[in-house]
C-alpha cells in the first residue's frame, strides 16, 4: 500500500458491541471502543428461567453508532478520510422478525416494549420444542437436509427460533414479513437498504442456521416447512436464495449513515458473519487447527480443504459449509452453550449476599454499599482461581457436567442440565469452582474427540477471546485434559480484528483474505503445554464425566 488506508470492524458480542480502527497495512490498532447494550443491562425482556434471552435493535443502532464515533474521535480526522471499509461480525444465530422495509418489528409502533418482536439472541432456548419437531419432521424426506449442520437441529437456530415466535405471538406472525439473522441486518441497515427482499445474507449464517446448502439449490422446499406448520408457509419465497462469504461487499455506507458517522459514501461495507467464524481468521487459523472463541460460551472453528472433505458429514456438530470461515474450504463449526457463563453462574450464587444484602446494611450508606458490591464481585473468579490452582485432586474429587445452558456439541440437546457430583462438607467454593472449570475443559475435549473420531484430525489448538487470555489457569488445565499444547492469540479483540481483515478484502485492499490475514495479524504470545503428570488422571476423571453425563442424559429422557 502507498499509503496508510484504514478499516473498521464492529464486533457484537453478547453484552457490548466493541468497534476498533485498523491500519489495513499491518493490523495495527488506531482506535477501539466498547459499548454496554443499556437495555441488556438491565435485564429487559429476558428471563432466565424460562431460557429467555432478547435484545432490543436500539441497543445495537445506538452501539454502532456510538463506537464508530467514539473510536473516529480518537483516530483524529485524517484517519476519518482515509476509512476505506466496515465489516461487522454478530452472535448468532440471533434472528428478528422485519417488516416488508426491513425493519425489525420493535422498531415499529405498537412492538417497542415486545420480546417477540426482539432479537432472539444465540443462547435463547425458548423454542427446545419447535427443534425436537423439526428433526423428527426431517425424517420423513427422502433428502436429508439436516445433513450438513451435523444431524440435529438446534433450539439455538433460525427455523426453530421463527417457528416459536409465529406460534406464540399472533400480533408478530401477521406483522412479520421475513426473518433475518443480525450479522445480515446490520450491512443492510449501514448501507440504506429499503426491501427485506434486498438484504444480502451471508453463507455463515445462512449454511450454519438456515439450512441453505448449494447442494440443495438454496433452502429446502416451501413444503418441507410447510407440512410441519403452515405458519412457515410460503417464508422460503420471502427469505433468500443466493448467499454471499464475508470477502464480498454488501454495499456501500449510505448517505444518511455516512453524516451519522462522519464517513463518506464510498466506504465499503463487507458481508456480515458470525463472530466466532470472524474471530477465526482475526485469530491466524490454519487448515486442522481448532480455534476456540472462549467467552460466554465458546465457538470452535475447523477449516479443512473441500478435496479433503468431499464424502466426510461430522455428525453432531454445528455444521460443515463451504466458504463460512475462508471462502475455497469448508469451515466446520462446533461449540459449548456455556463456557464463560458458567463461571459466571457459580459467581452469582457466591455473590448473592453481597448482592442483595449490603444494600440493606445499616453500617454503611449505599453508595458505599454498592461500590464495595461491585469491587467484591469483581475479584470473585480471579480469587477462586488461584485457590483452584493450588489444589490437590484425585478421582474422588468434586466431579462436574457443563450443561448448565444446555449441550451445543457433540449431538445438541438443549434440554440437558448442569450437575456436580462428589460433594461433601469439606466442598468448599474454590474446590466446587474447580470442578465446574474441569467440566468446562473436559466439554471441549468431547468436541475434539468428536472431530478426530469422525475423520477430521484436530492437529492444533488456539485459543481466542477474554477467557483465553485472562486466565492461565484455565488454559493450563485445558492443555492438562486435551494432552495437546494450545496456543494462544496476542490480539485482545480477535472477532473485531478478523471483521476489519474481512473489510480490507471486501475493499479490495486484498485479493483475498488470507493475504489480508498474514499482512495484518498480530501473531502469538503465550503457550500452554500439557503436565505430563496430570494427564493420566484427568483421563481418568474424563471417563468419569462421561459416565455422569451419560447418568443425565438418561435422567432427561
Amino acid at each position: 500500500m502507498k499509503s496508510d488506508q484504514y478499516v473498521i470492524g464492529v464486533d457484537y458480542g453478547t453484552d457490548s458491541v466493541r468497534s476498533i480502527v485498523v491500519n489495513a497495512a499491518n493490523g495495527k490498532e488506531i482506535a477501539a471502543a466498547v459499548f454496554p447494550y443499556p437495555r441488556w443491562k438491565d435485564g429487559l425482556y429476558c428471563n432466565a428461567a424460562a431460557s429467555q434471552f432478547r435484545q432490543h435493535p436500539l441497543d445495537y443502532v445506538e452501539g454502532l453508532e456510538q463506537s464508530i464515533k467514539s473510536c473516529l474521535q480518537q483516530a483524529g480526522a485524517s484517519v476519518a478520510a482515509q476509512v476505506k471499509a466496515i465489516s461487522i461480525d454478530t452472535t448468532g444465530s440471533s434472528p428478528v422478525a422485519v417488516d416488508e422495509s426491513g425493519t425489525p418489528l420493535a422498531l415499529l409502533p405498537g412492538f417497542e416494549q415486545n420480546p417477540n418482536a426482539m432479537f432472539v439472541l444465540w443462547k435463547d432456548h425458548t423454542s427446545v420444542k419447535e427443534a425436537a419437531e423439526i428433526n423428527a419432521h426431517a425424517e420423513r424426506f427422502d433428502v436429508n437436509y439436516l445433513q450438513y449442520v451435523g444431524g440435529i437441529y438446534s433450539s439455538e437456530w433460525f427455523w426453530a427460533k421463527l417457528l416459536h415466535v409465529l406460534r406464540a405471538d399472533e400480533q408478530v406472525r401477521k406483522a412479520c414479513y421475513s426473518w433475518v439473522e443480525h450479522c445480515d441486518w446490520i450491512p443492510f441497515l449501514l448501507t440504506g437498504g429499503q426491501r427485506a427482499q434486498d438484504i444480502r445474507r451471508g453463507v455463515c449464517s445462512a449454511g450454519h442456521k438456515s439450512l441453505w446448502a448449494a447442494e440443495f439449490g438454496g433452502l429446502p422446499p416451501d413444503e418441507f416447512f410447510s407440512s410441519l406448520d403452515p405458519v412457515l408457509k410460503g417464508f422460503t419465497s420471502r427469505l433468500f436464495k443466493d448467499t454471499y462469504t464475508a470477502d464480498k461487499p454488501a454495499g456501500k455506507l449510505s448517505g444518511a449513515w455516512a453524516q451519522r458517522l462522519g464517513l463518506s459514501t464510498d466506504v465499503v461495507i463487507g458481508i456480515g458473519a458470525f463472530d466466532a467464524h470472524m474471530g477465526a481468521v482475526g485469530g491466524q487459523i490454519e487448515p486442522y487447527h481448532l480455534s476456540k472463541v472462549m467467552g460466554t460460551s465458546t465457538c470452535d472453528m475447523l477449516v479443512a480443504p473441500k478435496s479433503d472433505m468431499e464424502g466426510k458429514l461430522v455428525k453432531g456438530i454445528c455444521g460443515q459449509v463451504d466458504g463460512s470461515v475462508i471462502p475455497g474450504m469448508i469451515g466446520l463449526e462446533a461449540g459449548q452453550s456455556a463456557f464463560g457463563d458458567a463461571y459466571a453462574w457459580f459467581r452469582n450464587v457466591l455473590g448473592w449476599p453481597v448482592q442483595q444484602l449490603l444494600s440493606q446494611s445499616s453500617l454503611i450508606d449505599k453508595d458505599t454499599a454498592a461500590k464495595l458490591a461491585e469491587e467484591t464481585l469483581g475479584k470473585i473468579i480471579p480469587s477462586l482461581s488461584k485457590q483452584a490452582e493450588a489444589l490437590p485432586f484425585d478421582e474422588k474429587s468434586e466431579l462436574a457436567v457443563d450443561w448448565f445452558n444446555g449441550r451445543r456439541t457433540p449431538d445438541a440437546n438443549q434440554l440437558l442440565k448442569g450437575v456436580i457430583s462428589n460433594l461433601h462438607l469439606g466442598s468448599d467454593a474454590p474446590r466446587v469452582f474447580r470442578a465446574v472449570v474441569e467440566a468446562t475443559c473436559f466439554g471441549a475435549k468431547s468436541i475434539v474427540d468428536r472431530f478426530n473420531h469422525e475423520g477430521v484430525p484436530v492437529k492444533g489448538l488456539i485459543g481466542l477471546g477474554g477467557v483465553a487470555r485472562k486466565s492461565p489457569f484455565i488454559m493450563q488445565m485445558m492443555a492438562d485434559v486435551m494432552d495437546m499444547p494450545i496456543r494462544i492469540h496476542r490480539s485482545e479483540q480477535t472477532c473485531a480484528a478478523g471483521a476489519a481483515m474481512f473489510a480490507a478484502t471486501a475493499a479490495g485492499l486484498y485479493s483475498k483474505v488470507e493475504d489480508a490475514m498474514a499482512a495484518m495479524g498480530q501473531g502469538f504470545d503465550v503457550e500452554y503445554f500439557p503436565d505430563a503428570k496430570k494427564v493420566p488422571l484427568y483421563a481418568k476423571r474424563y471417563r468419569q464425566y462421561h459416565e455422569l453425563g451419560g447418568f443425565v442424559e438418561e435422567h432427561t429422557k
